[in-house]
């Protein structure tokens, strides 16, 4: 736990509040649950002193043991003997112990969660902690431009996709910006994510150096735009069924089609759209990032690998 919090720490810019692990025997054997707030989110089994087996290409596990589902991701897997570890490997099987299921678990689900973890208390944290050099800037901005109430809304909306929230000074700087013309936090959040360009191109970018961009076609920009109703910055999404579906079919038979060639691409989207595409896209794949062009770094190499 105490390297899952520090992990998180590095990655996410904010330290995990205390975690605290408890006997529970009205649980069934080798169960476990993880709860935020007393709300189960999570629950899983293991089997101590065995190995979790997966197949990658998800056919079933031909070794003796028994059969189970991978608790993180759905996957159907074995906890076999530690004596089939080695025929495992050589079968290019993915072998894993109790202890790191149970952390790989609960590490998704607090990424998942992150956004109900990141307290107004947690927020005043962050401001807290900014080097003396910042102090004056957070000045500046809290409480004159938004408040700690406000500043949280933001953290979380970026949080939430994932996002790191370790530069606090750009954030603020972002927050500024965007106090000027807005105080709608969705838009704030669209700002403070176009001044963090390079922190997402960074965190994207794949193991060839390049950002693998599937872009929406100019009919389904046309679609998404022309379905945004309301006005000024409350518009909301309205739109019709057939092309919701075309939307989603179209998204996840891409993305499905280069993930078999070992792509994670980024869906791209005009910056006005950004926001209302990724609503629709988390409902049935929140693991997709969803970028606007505002957000690709000048530097950044991309490369186009698919359209929608």
């Amino acid at each position: 736990i105490k390297g899952l919090r520090r992990q998180l720490a590095e990655e996410m810019g904010y330290i995990l509040p205390a975690v605290r692990i408890q006997d529970n025997l009205q649980l069934p054997a080798n169960t476990y649950v993880v709860r935020i707030k007393e709300i189960e989110v999570g629950r899983g089994e293991v089997r101590p002193g065995m190995l979790m087996c997966m197949d990658p290409s998800g056919d079933p596990i031909t070794l003796p043991g028994e059969g189970t589902v991978e608790p993180t991701f759905g996957l159907p897997a074995m906890w076999i003997d530690d004596q089939y570890r080695e025929e495992a490997h050589f079968r290019g099987y993915t072998v894993v112990d109790a202890p790191t299921v149970v952390t790989t678990h609960v590490t998704e689900i607090v990424k998942d969660n992150m956004a109900d973890l990141l307290s107004y208390t947690e927020t005043q944290k962050l401001l807290d902690e900014m080097a003396g050099d910042y102090q004056k800037l957070v000045a500046d901005v809290i409480p004159g431009k938004i408040t700690v109430n406000g500043l949280q809304r933001i953290l979380q909306n970026l949080v939430n996709e994932r996002v790191s929230v370790r530069d606090m000074p750009r954030i603020l700087e972002g927050v500024a910006e965007a106090a000027t013309y807005t105080k709608n936090p969705m838009v704030m959040t669209e700002h403070v994510r176009s001044r963090l360009s390079r922190q997402l191109c960074d965190s994207y970018t794949n193991a060839s150096g390049f950002l693998p961009l599937v872009t929406l076609s100019p009919e389904l920009e046309q679609a998404f735009a022309e379905s945004l109703v309301g006005d000024g910055e409350e518009k909301q999404l309205a739109m019709a069924p057939s092309n919701l579906q075309a939307f989603i079919t179209g998204v996840r038979e891409k993305f499905d089609e280069l993930s078999m060639q070992g792509e994670t691409p980024i869906l791209l989207t005009s910056p006005g759209l950004r926001p209302y595409v990724r609503s629709v896209v988390e409902r049935f794949r929140p693991q997709t990032i969803v970028m606007s062009q505002n957000e690709i770094h000048p530097k950044a190499k991309i490369r186009t690998v698919g359209q929608v």
